[in-house]
């Protein structure tokens, strides 16, 4: 399969070198040809605009810095929706909107032209090792068929659902990552300020429940199939152990404004009654206010956590 691909930037430059070492013919093209260097020397195709890289290849990706570019390279003047033609397909990496890719699906697919979305996670150093996850939205049968080029930049390609489902799981994926950053900060000054070595801190909280665990897993406990009774820890004893810790950061004048907030929700789910219930049973306060329920069928979930301690 011959791969166009635009934006050799610190993730594309290696997604894309991945992608000529797995054997597919490669087209490439950036704002700055000097990106492609390593590229050309090992065999790739420059294409002086991303039209003339689409003319050119079966499949075109892109990884760009965000929406404002991806329209521009997709969309605009000599961009890859003027070079492509019906049955050849469109592929963004970026991290973008599902608004977006879903207007570019709409407008090349009129044209029979396939869309996904493919955004990536795992950094520069995975994008060079191929240890990128990519989650992909869009019809099955393409992601199917463009699977071995997936394969080839990265090793969890993973089929989400329809067009812009890519997009919303990184979104998902990354702000999660950023409000525990934000979190984190918040607890460690405390702890700090409170008297303990960083250190000796961080070495401590990773022994802990949540420091073995990543943040995801224990969705599937009792969020995912709504399961809060009987309670692993109870939501009364929960709440205790958060005011607590704000008022050590009021003691030390720590900022806790993410506590604060935890603690008020916290409070209200025990106004509600759920004291004894499990201490995420708060979490369906964030389910009323949203009006969407985060359910999955018990046996479908634990089919799904099977096949993947089996893969």
């Amino acid at each position: 399969m011959k791969v166009g691909f635009i934006g050799l930037g610190t993730m594309g430059g290696s997604m894309a070198f991945n992608a000529l070492q797995g054997g597919h013919e490669l087209v490439v093209h950036d704002i700055r040809r000097e990106s492609a260097t390593r590229h050309l020397e090992a065999g790739a195709v420059w294409a002086d605009t991303p039209k003339e890289v689409a003319e050119a290849s079966d499949i075109v990706l892109t990884s760009l810095p965000g929406p404002v570019e991806v329209e521009a390279v997709a969309l605009g003047e000599h961009g890859i929706g003027q070079g492509l033609s019906a049955g050849k397909v469109y592929l963004d990496l970026s991290t973008s909107t599902p608004g977006l890719i879903r207007k570019i699906h709409l407008e090349l697919g009129a044209r029979g032209i396939a869309v996904l979305d493919a955004p990536v996670s795992g950094g520069p150093k995975g994008a060079a090792s191929r240890n990128l996850a990519i989650w992909v939205g869009g019809d099955k049968a393409v992601f199917d068929r463009c699977k071995p080029v997936l394969d080839a930049i990265g090793d969890k390609a993973y089929y989400v659902g329809e067009i812009g489902c890519g997009s919303i799981a990184k979104l998902v994926h990354n702000c999660t990552g950023y409000i525990i950053q934000a979190a984190l900060a918040e607890v460690f000054t405390m702890g700090v300020k409170a008297g303990v070595e960083p250190l000796a801190l961080w070495q401590a909280v990773r022994k802990g429940a949540t420091g073995r665990r990543g943040p995801f897993e224990g969705l599937a406990d009792h969020l995912l199939p709504g399961n809060f009774d009987p309670p692993d820890f109870a939501l009364r004893l929960a709440r205790k152990d958060v005011d607590l810790a704000v008022a050590v950061g009021r003691e030390f004048d720590v900022p806790m404004r993410l506590a604060n907030l935890t603690l008020m929700e916290m409070t209200e789910a025990l106004n509600r009654g759920w004291g004894d219930r499990d201490s995420r049973v708060a979490m369906l306060l964030q389910e009323e206010r949203a009006g969407v329920e985060v359910r999955v069928d018990p046996e479908v979930l634990a089919k799904a956590i099977e096949d993947e301690s089996g893969a």
